[in-house]
């Protein structure tokens, strides 16, 4: 099916191309990082994650939000999304690709992944986030491509890979729960330190990658006039609803327990992200405020039906909502675990150009993936005459 790459428009080839150049300017940054260290980041030896590792917790949500379309139609049998499923499925791909790009790039030398290969350490939960990563790429990838081929020939899908299908199911949990216990398993650090951590990431993952995908999706009706069909997207539409009021209302649970109990290493970091600390003010006050802000507005679009299959308002509320937990579950996260440090001291943290163009690359390179995969599946779905969708 990859002969279908060469049989576009000039408008896809243009795209890629300008995804390439991202691709090319990011690669040339990481050649001065790799040359004179992780000097040129914002990183130092109190703030030792930063804009690289948020990226990489934000897309094994993105990655492992595909069960959101394989769940219903596999176990439920709601067959509206199994025409819209190849997608989920080829942006899961990306984006696990995306967030080991996002690792390599914050071990400084690329070469230490070896490390974790060489010498495994069951011990470590990066060993085992390593291990359902590389999974859950290889099952997605699997499944997707096997499944659109046997499309291609209208043929019926071998028998061996429904059990693939539902072993992607739990392996899309254990993903962000793994990568959950990366942080909620660090003492000291107040703000990550909560048994809800992973649920917390789950229900984000279940909001914001399903509103990515359908941004895509809506885009790609608009440029290829491939239509995912209207129940598909109201189902998906109400899965994200509720997906994001958990999401809310585990933060509010967060807010309650830190001030109820007036514990003060549980309140200092969200009072640092929202007004400072001991006078210390930051960038990122302004930035939670709007996270804040999109979220509830967001909400006010999505809860009420009208509003939520109001197809003008539709995406405004989508974009609000991937804002919101961008920035939550990014950068926010990141900052309120490291600030103030154990020693009650505050080091600000801004991300340095460098770590956002070389950020900027790999966010290109997850572009040109799903680009190519879905330009492939909606070719297949045009040779087979799926592609319009019938009444």
């Amino acid at each position: 099916m990859l002969e279908l790459l060469f049989k576009g428009r000039p408008r896809f080839y243009l795209w890629m191309a300008f995804l390439a150049a991202i691709v090319g300017l990011g690669v040339i940054v990481y050649i001065f990082q790799l040359v004179l260290g992780l000097q040129v980041t914002g990183m130092s030896r109190d703030v030792s994650w930063g804009f690289y590792i948020s990226q990489f917790t934000y897309f094994v949500g993105v990655a492992a939000s595909a069960v959101m379309l394989v769940l219903p139609a596999y176990f439920h049998h709601y067959v509206k999304f199994k025409r819209v499923i190849i997608f989920g499925e080829f942006m899961a791909v990306g984006a696990v690709i995306m967030c080991m790009l996002f690792i390599v790039v914050d071990l400084g030398q690329p070469q230490r992944v070896l490390n974790v290969l060489l010498h495994p350490t069951p011990n470590s939960v990066m060993f085992w986030d390593m291990m359902v990563l590389s999974g859950y790429l290889i099952l997605n990838l699997l499944i997707g491509w096997v499944t659109l081929e046997c499309e291609r020939h209208d043929v019926t899908p071998p028998k061996w890979i429904k059990p693939l299908v539902f072993l992607s199911v739990f392996w899309a949990f254990s993903i962000h729960t793994v990568t959950a216990f990366l942080y909620a398993g660090l003492p000291g650090r107040h703000y990550w330190l909560t048994a809800i951590m992973a649920a917390r990431f789950l229900a984000s993952a279940f909001c914001s990658g399903p509103a990515i995908l359908m941004l895509l999706l809506l885009v790609v009706k608009k440029a290829t006039k491939f239509d995912p069909g209207k129940d598909a997207m109201r189902t998906l539409a109400t899965i994200i609803t509720y997906a994001m009021c958990i999401n809310v209302f585990f933060y509010l649970l967060e807010l309650f327990t830190a001030f109820y109990s007036g514990i003060p290493g549980h309140q200092h970091p969200i009072l640092f992200l929202f007004s400072g600390h001991d006078g210390h003010m930051a960038w990122v006050n302004g930035w939670m405020w709007t996270a804040a802000v999109f979220a509830i507005a967001s909400l006010a679009l999505l809860i009420p039906p009208a509003l939520r299959h109001n197809e003008a308002l539709l995406p405004w509320a989508l974009i609000m909502l991937v804002i919101a937990s961008w920035i939550d579950k990014g950068l926010g996260l990141l900052i309120g675990g490291f600030t103030p440090t154990p020693f009650e001291t505050v080091t600000n943290y801004t991300p340095s150009l460098a770590e956002i163009l070389v950020g900027l690359g790999i966010y290109g390179i997850g572009g040109l993936i799903v680009s190519a995969l879905w330009k492939i599946a909606i070719d297949v779905k045009k040779e087979t005459g799926t592609f319009e969708l019938k009444a």
